[in-house]
């Protein structure tokens, strides 16, 4: 302390004889040095708003599903193109396999990393994993009809390969955030993913990988509130889909309420607890195409339009530094289990109100579900 004051009493020493010395000499012409340089600063929207719950770098997660039962159709595999249709009857479909699953659920990894985070432009991505195990005890061994290719060979049940096989999802996001000035930005989403009940040491075919997209214009109003509108395509409702997207997140003065809304992938109503624990109410929508080798023939692809909606209700609290815990219970809402006979691994756009037949209907229960997760978050 005592050499802290006496530099500081030098440099008062200096500063008063450096003035001193300027009053001795005559005045300044200012007119010799160039102009002050007061071009404007450009200013961009940041990508977040106050109050949001705090953005995942890196989680490690575990989900599970309540025992639940199911009925599978029959498997009808076309002989031509899959827009001619398969002969199922949607509504009263021939039943060959109902079961109970005991327990559906599994590791999850995701990721989010910044590459590039600059006010001018943002690039994240990330890869993600997500693995689903079956452990069916009824009907498992008991298809009324076996289940066999246009070849005539047997393979096994729907049940019996989700049983011993399971099904896994590995995708590779990249966001892109564009602010255009101080209020609007541009937001783009391009996602891969290779899903279906392949092993981690034997990929599927790489042609078979779907491919996902989302462009969104939006509005930073202020600190507090933000809103946007795209549209996407999208695997979330199982099958192909095309979609218009809405985004509105706001913050409450107080920064206890707030919303989290990216329509239809997720919708969140906030409480902010304190500054190291909130409440999130509301749903995601997951889904994907899976494809089912076993009955993946002749270069064609055989694909399980997996679509699920999640109402939950999820606590998310500080453990240590940047490290969150997250608890989520909520209801898993069966969207689409049903399946396409793609032919030539091309996909086809069914939408809402396609009438393209599937080559195979089920149906599950719906299941209370639990998840939680150790997540590592943004500063």
């Amino acid at each position: 302390m005592k050499n802290i004051n006496i530099l500081f009493l030098l440099l008062l020493l200096g500063s008063f004889q450096f003035t001193t010395a300027q009053e001795e000499e005559e005045e300044e012409d200012y007119s010799n040095y160039g102009a002050v340089d007061d071009t404007p600063i450009k200013r961009y929207a940041k990508p977040t708003i106050s109050g949001m719950s705090p953005q995942k770098f890196i989680s490690f997660g575990f989900d599970a599903q309540m025992p639940y039962k199911y009925d599978f159709s029959d498997v009808r595999f076309p002989q031509s193109n899959p827009d001619s249709g398969f002969d199922v009857d949607e509504e009263n479909p021939n039943i060959n396999e109902t079961g109970r699953a005991d327990f559906t659920g599994g590791l999850r990894f995701g990721s989010n990393i910044p590459i590039i985070s600059k006010s001018s432009f943002v690039w994240q991505s990330g890869i993600n994993f997500m693995d689903t195990r079956y452990n069916i005890s009824e009907s498992l061994n008991s298809p009324r009809q076996p289940v066999t290719l246009p070849d005539g060979t047997q393979v096994r049940s729907l049940g019996q390969i989700l049983n011993e096989d399971g099904l896994r999802n590995l995708n590779w996001t990249n966001t892109f955030f564009f602010p255009m000035n101080e209020t609007e930005f541009l937001v783009f989403q391009g996602q891969m993913d290779l899903s279906g009940n392949y092993d981690l040491d034997e990929f599927q075919p790489l042609n078979t990988i779907r491919y996902s997209a989302a462009a969104v214009y939006g509005r930073r109003v202020n600190d507090y509130y933000r809103w946007g509108i795209g549209i996407a395509r999208t695997y979330r409702v199982g099958n192909l889909n095309y979609v218009p997207v809405i985004m509105y997140d706001w913050t409450s003065k107080s920064r206890k309420w707030g919303t989290e809304i990216l329509f239809p992938a997720r919708a969140y109503v906030r409480y902010n607890i304190n500054p190291n624990a909130l409440i999130l109410t509301g749903f995601d929508l997951e889904g994907q195409s899976y494809r089912i080798d076993d009955y993946s023939f002749d270069g064609n692809s055989f694909e399980i339009r997996r679509g699920e909606v999640r109402p939950k209700i999820e606590f998310q609290t500080k453990l240590t530094g940047y490290f969150w815990l997250s608890v989520q219970a909520g209801y898993r809402w069966d969207w689409s289990y049903d399946a396409d006979q793609l032919d030539g691994n091309n996909d086809f756009f069914r939408g809402f109100f396609g009438d393209q037949q599937f080559a195979m209907v089920n149906s599950l229960d719906n299941p209370l579900f639990f998840n939680i997760g150790i997540n590592f978050v943004s500063p």
